[in-house]
């Protein structure tokens, strides 16, 4: 393997460990031990719920291959799941504010785990069927667990700051680390060992179960809106009300929808992007590296959340530099000469690529624990579950769309079209901050108002 995959891992790792360990009082805020054991047990659980999907992520393609499945039947395959997310999406998380969250949570892991066995089964029937049961269980693991801990943090009266600090924790560990180990476990289980590549879904299965123990265990439920008067379709109403009234709500979840689906759509994308001529790539050790561009990231977020940075004010410099280093295949295709032989190194592009996308992958790192924080100050707690997974709608459409037409356009179009999204969402963040300081100063104005009225004789 070139030296040059060994200094950006080198590197980042360098710069990863020096914020960590050269964090100030004004990086740290001062909790409670009662806090710190419920962040703790939260980070756990967390750590767990993602050891199981991160897991699966590099063998699902090649399970599938294995089988005898060509691009074509496993395209549809990963179809099948963005899909199902954006049809149960909604109704799962509505059924999570109205029958409980820690309910939700578990569901989540016994769906997982039924996911994870139907691997072991060659037909295309069956892997079909745990690819549904995958696309549930992905609405409920980005919903449900955060709409929880929100809720809980709040209802143990917490001071609200500190759930930044449980965001970043979690998106530090869960996010990067665990990436990093699970893809290195994974390989041992799959490749070193020998158990083959339904191994690694095994072992999720099992991670999946204990995570599962502990919430069951150390849990308390905790409700959106749990009235009996309200079915289904008044928790949807009731969501789309709020999203469709509240034009901070809508502003957020278009720039959701636009970062992740960009996201996502640079997770299909990389591998060609960086191996245009069949170069030798190290898939892993690249994966690895971007998983530490992540960890990067979320210290970076920890340190601007810590000291009480204006969490709408820093992500439209966060949006602007994705779309910059998103744009930069494009770039590289105009400005530098491609190479015309197969196979081989990394090309010089194709360097100046990978140091972008670590880029975009560190921006991955700040983008998570602040939309949360975002989120938890916007969206009402009633239907939170609900309206997060309304937000997934527009993103699974738009994955599904790419995924289906993934070989129509260059690849070249496609990050310029990724680019194009990524200034959106950063001219949408700056709509969000003006809003949001108009929404301010109103209440501040109302308040001062009714505290200057005369008492009434």
């Amino acid at each position: 393997m070139e030296v040059f995959y060994y200094v950006v891992f080198g590197a980042l790792a360098a710069v990863v460990a020096g914020l960590e360990l050269g964090k100030s009082g004004k990086d740290r805020v001062a909790t409670t031990t009662a806090f710190n054991a419920f962040k703790n047990n939260y980070v756990l659980v967390y750590s767990l719920m993602m050891s199981g999907d991160w897991l699966q992520g590099p063998y699902v393609y090649y399970l599938y291959s294995q089988y005898g499945f060509d691009k074509g039947d496993i395209g549809r395959l990963f179809i099948a799941g963005f899909g199902s997310s954006m049809l149960f999406g909604t109704i799962v998380g509505s059924l999570a504010d109205k029958q409980g969250r820690k309910r939700a949570c578990i569901t989540y892991c016994i769906t997982y785990i039924l996911s994870c066995i139907t691997k072991h089964s060659p037909e295309y029937r069956v892997l079909m069927v745990g690819r549904v049961l995958g696309g549930i269980a992905t609405s409920l693991l980005f919903s449900a667990f955060e709409s929880w801990l929100v809720a809980e943090h709040n209802k143990r009266g917490y001071d609200p700051q500190w759930l930044s600090i449980t965001f970043s924790k979690a998106i530090f560990l869960g996010n990067g680390l665990i990436a990093i180990i699970a893809g290195l476990f994974a390989n041992l289980l799959a490749d070193n060992l020998g158990f083959g590549p339904v191994a690694p879904f095994d072992a999720a299965a099992c991670f999946l179960a204990i995570g599962m123990a502990i919430i069951m265990s150390s849990w308390s439920e905790n409700y959106g809106d749990s009235s009996e008067s309200k079915d289904l379709m008044a928790q949807f109403k009731v969501a789309a009300k709020a999203i469709a009234s509240d034009e901070k709500i809508a502003l957020l979840g278009a720039i959701q929808s636009l970062f992740e689906g960009s996201m996502y759509t640079f997770v299909f994308l990389w591998t060609p992007a960086l191996s245009p001529n069949e170069e030798d790539i190290p898939h892993g050790f690249i994966f690895a590296t971007f998983m530490l561009s992540s960890m990067l990231g979320s210290s970076i977020a920890s340190r601007l959340l810590a000291r009480k940075m204006k969490v709408e004010g820093y992500m439209q410099i966060v949006f602007s530099v994705s779309a910059v280093t998103l744009f930069l295949p494009v770039a590289t295709s105009i400005l530098v000469s491609p190479s015309s032989v197969k196979g081989g190194g990394i090309s010089f592009g194709g360097s100046l690529q990978l140091l972008g996308f670590c880029t975009f992958e560190s921006c991955v790192g700040i983008f998570w624990p602040s939309i949360m924080k975002m989120r938890s100050q916007y969206i009402p707690e009633e239907a939170r579950s609900t309206i997060m997974n309304f937000f997934r709608i527009p993103l699974n459409l738009f994955v599904c769309v790419v995924l289906y037409n993934v070989n129509a356009f260059p690849i070249t179009v496609m990050f310029g079209m990724c680019s194009i999204f990524l200034f959106i969402a950063a001219i949408l963040q700056r709509r969000l901050m003006v809003v949001a300081d108009l929404h301010k100063l109103s209440t501040k104005a109302q308040e001062m108002t009714v505290e200057d009225e005369p008492l009434n004789p």
